[in-house]
């Protein structure tokens, strides 16, 4: 497993026989790497498991590769084209609203040119104080001017910078949008400068909440928000809402509600100075204008018509090619990886390949859960969240992996962190490094390697499925969402992942369509399809998740931003969406708890005949009360059956666990009154539920309803009750024969 020195990213997750993967990799030190693409058969390296496995692929992508450090370089920005319409002959205003969330954090730029070549420079900004300041240069003379009063964080001010070419100075003043008893901080400063002199006309682009070009190695980025920015062609004495008409003609007027799920700035003031967004600031947030009338920006626009930059926002690392290869055009589907190894470290950079455009699939497909991989790309709970230990009933272990995203918080941020400034996470992307979705890798639960989470967890699924010689296809949830139920035409049965907790509407509607025509789907994981997701309608590899009204969440998104910046979708709970998972796979999503896992104990219904096929050759009355995560079947996050939520009536429920711990608690969308009596121990609703039913068109659909079920598959080599359980499941479902 990668200590760090080598890391790498691919443009893509999913591909097809024949095309070309196009790496992107960081190596630091002085050690050349080397580069092999293996399959990854079963990632899981804990003594009891079945063993390490991968099997390499004869196929030379080059190397070795000399050494080379790419950096990334977080932080959002807005970025507007220098053009000879942004310029004017004297007299100049910037004029904006800003929420400025930590003001006391150091010297931050609001808007920004500078001309490296002739040392011309603007610049408006929160200096080291938490004022506002205004630094302009000819490259000859600079003027500096600040306010005494700092700016409270969480507060929304209209501020100007301003130059009076024929008065000779330059203005900084705030007024806050809310005044505070006892509280001074609207506040006007000015000083003299050069009269008449071209101060604007630098020649370079501006920028907003960053500086394009460090002047001291430093872009001081800006956490908080911005509200419609106007640059006008005079000076004006004072911020406001609308800037004064007799400042002169507008320059440019950007309105921030226009185009919000793009990476677009509009300029209304007729002068086309739009810009572009730099690593997705959020959009669809509130500004000064809310008052609590409109919670969907996408039905009244006015009221969301700000931004909001944070210092640690990352969209794409922006890496240049290392190397490339192209696959085999015979190379069958399967998850494979690019090892980057060398002397001193190695990493995997794991994909998907499909099956060939045209000719024969096999009967089972495997759905790769990577929408749920970025939403939980370089978590770090171990170290962040301070109840980890406390879920976990144990200490954790801390892996080399966990300290380096720690000290590395440049990998990015996923929807289980705080953004520098406290604010929530709502965006994700895959176009980064990505720590956790690798083999060997443990995960949230940390490094005792008693779980393992996400990628490494479903390993077991694919170790399963080779140990039982069971021919499959792989494809993506990105695949899934881009083309609906047609990715899915041709297969008899889906296999889902351990953790399928991410999920679009275009998802949903694509496994829908597949059951409802016949398909059979086996969900061998726990809380699935639990939270509405967004893909970016055209940047590549981005999610986007706001948790709405409830649900287990590390914050709440602010009010009035509910809806999906990138879609305007409503966002949250599958089951406030009216569609909660029962529907789909029969149970829905209980507790969750992170210290033991427990055995399924089977039912009556078990005994019925349209489920006699999947306990033949078992005679355990109690299944699973081993495995890999936990030590047990049913565990870590775990899902029941309710008819009151969609669970249809014809269900079996086949086996149901028990013994749970206090540290399994019921989930917040279930808890309406928090009274005693809540704990595992107490609540009977507290259980995974292993069901069965059958489908329209002669499918059905079979779920286990534990994200520890595949670590217990694995037990003893693949031998034992639960994996038997399954195979004999799978084989009746590619059984053509219908239900």
């Amino acid at each position: 497993m990668s200590a760090g020195t080598l890391l790498g990213y691919l443009d893509r997750w999913s591909v097809f026989p024949g095309d070309t993967v196009t790496c992107r990799v960081s190596c630091t030190g002085d050690n050349a790497y080397n580069a092999e693409l293996v399959r990854v058969i079963q990632g899981d390296t804990h003594p009891d498991a079945p063993g390490y496995s991968e099997q390499r692929v004869p196929l030379d992508p080059g190397g070795p590769f000399p050494p080379r450090t790419q950096p990334i370089e977080p932080g959002s920005m807005a970025i507007v084209d220098d053009s000879p319409r942004l310029t004017t002959p004297g007299s100049f205003s910037i004029a904006a609203a800003i929420w400025p969330t930590t003001p006391s954090r150091g010297a931050q730029t609001l808007f920004s040119r500078h001309n490296p070549d002739t040392g011309q420079s603007l610049e408006f900004f929160i200096n080291d104080s938490g004022a506002l300041a205004a630094e302009l240069s000819t490259g000859n003379v600079s003027v500096h001017v600040a306010n005494d009063c700092c700016l409270r964080a969480r507060c929304w001010y209209f501020i100007a910078m301003s130059y009076d070419a024929v008065e000779g100075c330059v203005s900084v003043s705030q007024k806050p949008l809310t005044v505070q008893a006892r509280t001074i901080d609207s506040d006007s400063r000015s000083t003299e400068a050069p009269r008449n002199a071209p101060l604007f006309n630098i020649g370079a682009p501006l920028t907003m909440a960053a500086r394009l070009r460090p002047v001291h190695g430093d872009r001081r980025h800006y956490n908080g928000r911005i509200h419609n920015p106007r640059i006008l062609g005079g000076a004006i004495d004072a911020p406001t809402p609308n800037p004064v008409a007799n400042a002169g003609p507008f320059l440019a007027a950007w309105d921030f509600s226009l185009e919000t799920p793009s990476q677009r700035i509009v300029d209304i003031s007729g002068n086309q100075m739009h810009g572009r967004l730099v690593n997705l600031p959020t959009r669809g947030v509130t500004g000064p204008d809310w008052d609590g009338s409109s919670h969907a920006w996408p039905h009244d626009a006015g009221h969301f018509a700000a931004i909001h930059f944070h210092d640690d926002d990352l969209y794409d690392a922006g890496w240049e090619e290392s190397f490339s290869f192209t696959l085999p055009e015979n190379l069958a589907s399967a998850v494979y990886a690019v090892r980057l190894h060398n002397e001193a470290d190695e990493f995997y950079m794991p994909f998907c390949v499909r099956a060939p455009r045209s000719g024969r699939k096999n009967d089972v497909v495997f759905l790769m859960p990577t929408a749920s991989y970025m939403a939980y790309a370089n978590n770090r709970i171990g170290l962040d969240v301070p109840e980890t230990e406390l879920v976990c009933g144990r200490l954790i272990e801390l892996t080399e992996q966990d300290l380096f995203m720690q000290t590395h918080p440049e990998l990015g941020l996923c929807f289980y962190d705080l953004h520098n400034d406290g604010s929530g996470v709502y965006y994700s992307s895959r176009l980064r490094p990505v720590m956790d979705l690798q083999p060997k890798f443990v995960g949230k639960l940390g490094g005792d390697g008693s779980n393992v989470w996400q990628f490494n967890a479903d390993t077991h699924i694919l170790g399963w499925l080779d140990s039982q010689g069971i021919g499959f296809d792989v494809v993506t949830d990105e695949d899934l969402h881009e083309e609906g139920a047609a990715c899915l035409d041709g297969y008899r049965v889906v296999i889902t992942g351990s953790h399928p907790e991410y999920y679009s509407a275009s998802m949903l509607d694509g496994l829908d369509g597949f059951c409802g025509s016949g398909g059979r789907l086996m969900y061998l994981g726990g809380n699935g399809f639990y939270w509405r997701i967004s893909f970016h309608p055209s940047l590549p590899g981005v999610i986007e998740c706001r948790k709405s009204e409830d649900g287990i969440r590390a914050f709440a998104p602010g009010p009035g931003e509910y809806y999906s910046s990138f879609t305007g979708e409503y966002t949250g709970l599958w089951r406030r969406n009216g569609r909660p998972p029962n529907t789909l796979t029969g149970v829905g999503m209980v507790a969750q708890g992170f210290d033991q896992s427990s055995p399924y104990f089977r039912t009556e219904a078990s005994r019925d005949p349209r489920v006699a096929f999947m306990f033949e050759g078992i005679h355990d009355e109690v299944i699973g009360e081993f495995g890999l995560s936990g030590g047990g079947a049913a565990g870590i996050e775990i899902d029941a059956a309710n008819t009151d939520l969609g669970t249809p009536p014809n269900a079996l429920v086949v086996a149901s666990s028990r013994q749970h711990s206090d540290l399994y608690l019921m989930t917040p969308e279930d808890m309406l009154d928090p009274v005693p009596g809540l704990g595992g121990t107490e609540a009977e609703i507290i259980r995974a539920d292993i069901v069965f039913f059958e489908t329209p068109r002669g499918g059905a659909v079979f779920s286990v309803g534990s994200v520890a079920w595949p670590g217990s598959m694995a037990w003893n080599g693949y031998d034992n009750p639960a994996s038997r359980l399954t195979a004999n499941v799978l084989r009746r479902f590619v059984d053509p024969q219908t239900f």
